[in-house]
């Protein structure tokens, strides 16, 4: 290549450098066209990856296809391209075509095909491309490391993530992550907890992932001492904290926590950028009985989404406010947005505390004539309780023997609630019974059949489930009555 060729190439290597288009693209390619550079792997490995870059997987495809020699180089760019845009597959079948040709990888090979085998969910062929890591002398790599570590904590490998994690000398913050993040979704919070004492450096993701791990847990008061301690060490919130920690504010009433959070995020702009974090508000200040707070809020919403009706709807079902529940469901129905499987759990709610039957059953038939959602056992468990709470409880029945799918403990336990309200003792009889075969070791089961035999006087009954009690070795809980 001569002299005013190499000045050409630099030149059209700073225009990609500087696209912003696809026109540009074309531009530039025209351009090196002109100038007899179509067959330049380094222009070309460029180019892709600047499609790579702004999804443009089809124009990239067509430029490799008419490369007559491509080199590591244009390989190792198309494959990483493939990685972010997919198809994922095609980076690994590229692997395949770059080694059937003679051409060995590098170092900046392997990084994208892991990410590729995360993406396409195949750990076998994930460990198989470690294998080709460990055969070509790259295990050493930085980024390559760290594939491996997310491709292992991806699939629950934690043992080993952590030999790979263990062999890093150096372990930036992206890999400590992985790790926290991998111990923290198989439930090794304690392990994820240990991990972030450990590090000498941490990051906002660091933060929000141990806190969404502990209120995931159930252990709402360590997650909000861990953001105390991370707002100490000033740490800035970002829309993952303020989501992550509002549900912990309302499960522990820290309603102080909950306003200093709102505030924070109106003053930082998260409020504003963010509808999770509206979204998040609204189910906070519903869960802690500020109902003007949250619709105050709701309203602001700028561009709500099926989750911001969802959020108001339930929280007035939870307030036992149903009849405003299902006027903002009417409203959600006038908008573009298309109701889902919660939207309904919610209004169905709304249904029971306003003892509305009849526009219970006329939702629940159009959530599949109208909407294409599919009840499931929570929808089912909320028309029982719509139809039991006002007495319908044989209907309540007819429709769990209609169920297509198995009914549940809970379901049971609504029919039951409503039987021994309403009076019927036939159907409460054979609710209990569902029940035990259900959950044949719940003492509290036979407790409760025991108790509807004694109500009627059937002596003989009872006397006949305490010897069931005994010959399944069923001990009644303490705090529990029984005939005696």
């Amino acid at each position: 290549m001569n002299r005013s060729s190499i000045e050409i190439e630099r030149r059209i290597l700073r225009l990609l450098h500087g696209h912003k288009t696809r026109t540009q693209l074309t531009q530039i390619h025209a351009h090196f066209l002109c100038h007899n550079l179509h067959q330049s792997n380094q222009i070309l490995s460029h180019f892709v990856s600047v499609c790579g870059t702004l999804n443009k997987m089809t124009y990239a495809v067509q430029i490799f296809k008419r490369s007559q020699n491509p080199n590591i180089l244009l390989f190792n760019s198309m494959i990483k391209a493939h990685s972010l845009n997919g198809p994922f597959e095609e980076s690994l079948n590229l692997f395949s075509v770059m080694k059937s040709r003679g051409i060995c990888p590098d170092e900046y090979t392997f990084a994208p095909l892991l990410k590729a085998c995360v993406s396409v969910c195949d750990v076998r062929v994930g460990q198989c491309v470690h294998g080709e890591v460990i055969r070509s002398g790259f295990k050493c790599f930085g980024s390559i490391r760290i594939g491996i570590v997310e491709l292992y904590t991806k699939f629950d490998k934690m043992g080993d993530a952590m030999r790979t994690f263990e062999e890093m000398g150096h372990r930036d913050v992206i890999v400590w992550n992985l790790m926290i993040r991998g111990f923290c979704k198989r439930g090794d919070v304690d392990m994820g907890f240990h991990l972030f004492r450990e590090m000498s450096e941490r990051s906002i993701v660091t933060w929000n992932s141990l806190i969404s791990c502990l209120a995931q847990s159930g252990r709402d008061s360590e997650a909000l001492r861990l953001f105390h301690e991370m707002r100490d060490q000033g740490f800035e919130l970002d829309e993952a904290t303020i989501v992550s920690v509002l549900p912990v504010c309302a499960r522990l009433g820290a309603v102080d926590v909950g306003e200093w959070s709102h505030a924070y995020a109106k003053s930082s702009g998260l409020y504003r950028n963010f509808v999770s974090v509206g979204n998040a508000l609204v189910d906070f200040y519903s869960k802690c009985g500020i109902l003007e707070t949250a619709a105050k809020i709701f309203r602001e919403i700028p561009r709500k989404n099926v989750i911001s009706w969802n959020a108001m709807i339930s929280g007035l079902a939870f307030n036992g406010r149903g009849d405003l529940g299902i006027e903002l469901f009417e409203q959600m129905m006038m908008t573009d947005v298309s109701p889902n499987a919660a939207t309904f759990v919610g209004v169905l709610t709304c249904c029971t505390h306003a003892g509305m039957v009849e526009k219970g059953r006329e939702l629940f038939a159009a959530m599949t004539e109208q909407h294409n959602v599919e009840p499931n056992l929570e929808h089912y468990g909320c028309m029982v309780d719509v139809l039991g709470r006002s007495g319908c409880v044989r209907d309540a029945y007819d429709l769990i023997r209609s169920m297509s799918i198995k009914p549940n403990a809970a379901l049971w336990g609504a029919l039951l609630s409503a039987c021994r309200t309403h009076g019927d003792v036939e159907l409460a009889e054979h609710a209990v019974k569902e029940l035990i075969n259900l959950e044949p070791w719940n003492s509290g089961n036979y407790v409760l059949l025991s108790n509807i035999y004694a109500e009627e006087g059937k002596w003989d009954h009872v006397e006949n489930v305490r010897v069931l009690m005994r010959e399944r070795s069923i001990k009644k809980s303490p705090g529990q009555s029984a005939i005696r």
